[in-house]
């Protein structure tokens, strides 16, 4: 193991403490024969796939005379194992291996007879048959199905008693990642041998001052208990799904300008439109799943302050000015009033509406009538998702407050929801955000977090750059 070193200390050197930790510790299974399966959880953008890279050169060195395979698969084959396969050509090309390597079927990489072979972990794709003699590699494991894993690619190092890395950042408590983090932790209660390594933001950010930086800008924008915050760079697993919003989440949302019925002078104003499902037109199922039948349609108006933007980001506050809501009102019985207040009462500049299903023809209606200033919303998993992160990044940073209490049935429907609403995290991390059925409607909720959707959106006159 001194010689190996020896011979390509430099590429080890190249990587910082913390990898050269990790590095050591797979080379010594590997080279001991013993098998040992690692996890490795290292904060977002901390190096994880140099690391990889770096070990893949070194194997790929060490073995090119002989016919041996190291395996590596990512949740997706493009663009993770894509992304994998061109990080390690460089670094072959780097190493003075330019016309040497070569690739072979689309994911394969070959130094000599040693061969790095790339797969898909989709659960759709065909990876049975693989062997890795030398490493198997599953990169962002947290994603990565569990049955897929122990059906199909675990068994690639068992006549080989192959060293296993399992990569990522933590997600919930029930991936794959944490179940092998958990395992690796009990044995290591048991004989000592490290098997779990775990580098947070803070850690990395000790050989880089950029990416502390780049941290501190991602924790203003989140805000520090936003679970992409908590998860990718604290390495803090969600434990299951529960409430959507804390009492101090609350309790930030909450403010003290008065509610406005009709607009201040000088104001910029925008609008999120949550819209009612119709009885007698029913939404594809897949859809309606996505997003429940609603008794009632909801307009959000909000108030953008640019004058006490973010000294990082430049984001503006938006306070909740008024909220009109109509129960069993058709969609095309709205329209003349909806166009009347978002253009004629408010002069709404951005308007983010509500467009699936049902809310289609409404969006549609809506956009010829105000121009390019209103943008349809469709909700599917990934975008709601992202809708959810965002309205949690603006709520913790304070940039999202709604009005003083008032006493008006709004009002209090709005603190309710709020209440009640419900987050579920899933794979790939996403999550879910919604009121139980049993419990009420989600009007209020779904039509503040098109309103922050409309802030991100909206751009100022004049404006240049990423201020928006």
């Amino acid at each position: 193991m001194g010689s190996l070193i020896n011979i390509k200390g430099d590429k080890i050197i190249r990587l910082r403490p913390y990898q050269r930790q990790v590095a050591l510790a797979i080379l010594r299974s590997v080279f001991s024969h013993k098998g040992l399966t690692f996890s490795v959880e290292i904060a977002r953008q901390g190096g994880k796939n140099e690391l990889s890279a770096q070990l893949e050169l070194l194997l790929l060195t060490f073995f090119m005379t002989q016919p041996r395979n190291l395996v590596k698969c990512a949740p997706t084959f493009k663009p993770q194992t894509v992304i994998s396969m061109m990080r390690l050509k460089d670094r072959l090309n780097d190493a003075g291996f330019s016309g040497i390597w070569t690739a072979e079927l689309g994911y394969i990489i070959r130094l000599g007879s040693a061969r790095a072979i790339f797969l898909s972990a989709d659960e759709s794709a065909n990876v049975v048959g693989n062997t890795a003699h030398l490493l198997l590699e599953i990169d962002e494991s947290q994603d990565v199905s569990r049955e897929k894993y122990t059906k199909e690619f675990k068994p690639m190092g068992a006549t080989t008693n192959a060293t296993c890395v399992h990569y990522g950042t933590t997600w919930d408590d029930a991936s794959l990642l944490e179940e092998v983090k958990q395992q690796n932790l009990e044995l290591e209660r048991r004989d000592g041998i490290r098997r779990h390594f775990r580098y947070d933001w803070q850690e990395i950010a000790k050989y880089n001052p950029e990416y502390r930086a780049y941290v501190a800008a991602e924790k203003e924008r989140l805000g520090e208990n936003h679970p992409l915050f908590l998860t990718q760079y604290c390495l803090e697993p969600i434990r299951g799904g529960g409430g959507f919003l804390s009492h101090e989440q609350r309790a930030q949302l909450a403010g003290h300008q008065p509610r406005r019925h009709q607009p201040e002078p000088g104001k910029l104003y925008i609008a999120g439109i949550d819209l009612a499902g119709e009885a007698e037109e029913e939404a594809d199922g897949a859809l309606r799943a996505l997003k429940p039948h609603q008794d009632s349609t909801v307009v959000t108006i909000g108030e953008l302050d640019f004058s006490k933007c973010s000294q990082l980001l430049r984001q503006p506050r938006v306070r909740i000015a008024e909220h009109y809501r109509w129960t069993g009102k058709k969609h095309t019985e709205l329209y003349p009033q909806l166009v009347d207040i978002l253009s004629n009462v408010w002069h709404c500049r951005k308007i983010v509406v509500d467009a699936t299903g049902v809310g289609q023809p409404v969006a549609s209606f809506l956009r010829q009538s105000l121009g390019s200033r209103v943008s349809p919303f469709t909700f599917t998993a990934q975008s709601k998702s992202q809708l959810g992160f965002n309205l949690l990044a603006a709520i913790n940073s304070g940039s999202l407050k709604m009005y003083a209490e008032d006493s008006s049935a709004e009002y209090q429907q709005f603190w309710l929801e709020m209440e009640r609403a419900k987050s579920q995290y899933r794979a790939n991390k996403t999550m879910n955000f919604y009121v139980e059925p049993a419990q009420g409607h989600d009007d209020f909720l779904m039509s503040l977090a098109l309103l922050v959707q409309a802030a991100g959106e909206y751009t100022p006159r004049g404006a240049r750059g990423s201020l928006r």
